[in-house]
């Protein structure tokens, strides 16, 4: 497993490739004053949908996003 810095430094450049550094550092402060539970929304991410439902919406985000 990537440590901790790691995580951080792959995530940063990440961000940095599709924002500038002012979108990047006002995305950084609006997650820190989120009280976001992603756990929580998990367990309810897909909560009504089959398998083949997600799994066609997974395959329409690829083809958008890679096309």
């Amino acid at each position: 497993m990537r440590s901790d810095f790691e995580i951080c430094d792959e995530g940063l450049k990440i961000l940095f490739s599709g924002m500038d550094s002012l979108e990047v550092e006002k995305f950084i402060i609006l997650i820190k004053q989120d009280k976001f539970d992603y756990t929580e929304w998990r367990k309810t991410l897909w909560e009504n949908q089959s398998l083949e439902e997600i799994c066609t919406k997974g395959n329409d985000f690829s083809r958008k996003i890679r096309p």
